[in-house]
């Protein structure tokens, strides 16, 4: 029997979050996904609140995953701790509030979800993941396993993907809220994306107006940043996992634009 993930790429402001109210249980219904796992970690252009992980949470999704801007709300904090469907990366610090991996029953199992972040270019050193990934997979007794990695570059990502190629379910990548056309089950059987995209204004840089993105490359004054208004997309990949044998059976691409 197969069992179906709906991942979906990093949700930028109040445009985001409305996508997901709006959109997710029905793309959820459309795919048959049976587990959905979103990054919120933008969901308030940098960092999350509580009532924002409560939002995605009701709006359908299982597990919610966190990156480099975990912190930068810091009433996420206690609610990250009481919350055990909200995860931070596991390579932080381990004195930091918050769990980097977890276990959900669900019909076809015990599913666990592990949330990394890559250490390159991303301005401050994690634990490596590399080795991390190996000491959390000992403790894991799940059949399926699905890993994100929050990380700017495409060759930590793939490099990744094929270390864990067979070991675990599925592997995807966040942060460049850019999509990749290379969804795919890698030679062992393990599925992979190198980068989700992200789920928010459509007409915008990374989600963010042109114009002040556009300002800050030219070496103008800064100026907050501020999403961009207008249509949105969402941008995701539907894993079909096998649950006997816990290996991925296809994935594929599933966004939409409005």
């Amino acid at each position: 029997m197969d069992f179906k993930v709906l991942a979906v790429g990093d949700v930028v402001g109040t445009p985001g979050l409305e996508r997901v109210r709006r959109n997710l249980r029905r793309l959820k219904r459309r795919w048959g996904a049976d587990f959905v796992v979103v990054n919120g970690e933008n969901a308030s252009a940098v960092g999350i609140t509580p009532n924002q992980a409560q939002d995605i949470l009701d709006a359908g999704a299982d597990v919610i995953t966190l990156g480099n801007h975990t912190w930068s709300k810091r009433e996420i904090v206690p609610y990250m701790d009481d919350c055990s469907r909200i995860l931070r990366p596991a390579n932080y610090a381990p004195q930091v509030p918050g769990r980097g991996w977890a276990v959900y029953p669900t019909a076809a199992g015990d599913v666990a979800v592990i949330d990394l972040i890559g250490r390159c270019g991303m301005d401050y050193g994690p634990d490596n993941p590399f080795l991390l990934i190996d000491k959390i997979l000992k403790q894991v007794q799940a059949k399926i396993v699905l890993v994100e990695i929050h990380a700017e570059a495409t060759s930590e990502k793939l490099a990744m993907g094929y270390m864990l190629d067979g070991r675990i379910s599925a592997l995807w990548g966040t942060h460049t809220h850019v999509p990749t056309a290379d969804a795919r089950v890698l030679p062992k059987g393990t599925g992979y994306v190198t980068d989700l995209g992200m789920t928010g204004p459509r007409d915008s840089v990374l989600g963010i107006r042109p114009e002040l993105s556009i300002a800050k490359f030219r070496g103008d004054l800064p100026e907050r940043y501020r999403w961009a208004e207008g249509p949105t997309k969402m941008e995701a990949v539907l894993f079909n996992i096998d649950s006997a044998t816990g290996l991925c059976r296809k994935a594929e691409r599933v966004d939409e634009w409005d």
